[in-house]
């Protein structure tokens, strides 16, 4: 059963909200206040709080500010009789979840407070995860347990069982192509095959080859028929580090292959179609490539449907105890493998 705070230093309306709320079957307790209120957050986790906008001592805002700093998952929902377009965008830059004059409408609020619940139910699930994590070091092979790895940890989580790519973006050394894999493994696709190639890395005529394969005669030394990378990767994803690299004329055959699931081998007649989720990782500013021409903005727009950001080990600094024993550790297992007796 949800928990739901009603607070209103108005007795009438606290009342009716109470009777409302618990006949829709919620558990609802009520405050008259905002230090009240802000003192029962304190000893108890409400799934939504209803409060009025203009109270004594703590107004609303006031409150709201309160109740994100002990509770950040708790939904707040803001009802007011003195509607203005500037108190609704400073509430839901505070966070609330909706903000409703006091003239509404019953099923009306009925249903916002269903739909508050249910994003509730997944905010939930997320904090349940960063709790089950939180005194863990690692995550498939991802190391630390500063906030700013709970929060990739998170996101991964998030992302990993979508259809939608993902743009990895962080300096170089952050473990970009670990993310990518973490994600990859925790999705429905982890049983298919998970493929990896540096796009800067290899010369733009052999790099499309490899993308996308050719047939026998194609070019000097092609014998035989060649399946890419995409083809290997059907059913299962492909990792493209360093895309900001990628060859204009390969972001082209890239995009057709983002838009209709097909491409043709270098030297083919006949569309190959795939189901591949795509992941994309770089450690340049592709929205200045997109701006200087080097990067077309239809690819950069497809690829970035999902961003996920790196934070370089400067600005987790807690995590480097945690490296430095596992890396330390496993340098230690290594040299008393070479040196056990009769090795």
């Amino acid at each position: 059963m949800a928990e739901i705070l009603v607070v209103d230093d108005d007795r009438q309306m606290r009342e009716f909200l109470e009777i409302m709320l618990t006949r829709e079957g919620y558990g609802v307790t009520c405050a008259g206040e905002g230090k009240e209120a802000l003192n029962l957050c304190t000893k108890h986790e409400f799934d939504l709080v209803i409060t009025d906008l203009k109270m004594p001592k703590v107004d609303g805002i006031g409150f709201l500010k309160g109740v994100k700093e002990v509770s950040p998952e708790t939904m707040v929902i803001l009802i007011t009789a003195y509607a203005s377009g500037e108190t609704a965008v400073t509430a839901m830059q505070e966070g609330a979840y909706d903000y409703i004059e006091k003239n509404f409408d019953i099923e009306d609020l009925k249903i916002v407070v269903r739909d508050a619940l249910d994003k509730k139910g997944i905010k939930k699930d997320d904090a349940l995860f960063i709790k089950g994590v939180k005194n863990a070091v690692s995550f498939g092979n991802l190391i630390g347990k500063s906030k700013e790895m709970l929060k990739v940890y998170s996101q991964i989580k998030k992302v990993a069982d979508t259809t939608a790519n993902v743009l990895i973006l962080g300096e170089s050394g952050t473990g970009k192509e670990l993310v990518a894999r973490a994600i990859h493994e925790n999705s429905s696709r982890k049983d298919k095959p998970f493929v990896v190639i540096n796009c800067g890395g290899i010369p733009e005529q052999l790099l499309e080859s490899e993308l996308f394969g050719y047939m026998k005669g194609a070019f000097t030394g092609a014998n035989s028929d060649k399946p890419g990378l995409f083809e290997i990767a059907r059913g299962g994803g492909i990792f493209l580090d360093e895309i900001g690299e990628l060859p204009t004329i390969l972001q082209v055959k890239l995009l057709r292959v983002i838009q209709e699931k097909a491409f043709r081998r270098v030297g083919g007649a006949n569309d190959i179609t795939v189901d591949v989720r795509i992941i994309a990782a770089t450690n340049q500013d592709l929205e200045q490539k997109v701006r200087d021409g080097s990067f077309r903005e239809d690819l950069y727009y497809r690829l970035n449907v999902i961003p996920v950001h790196i934070p370089p080990l400067r600005d987790r600094k807690e995590d480097i105890p945690v490296l430095t024993k596992h890396f330390v550790g496993g340098h230690k297992l290594r040299r008393d493998t070479r040196t056990a007796p009769g090795k």
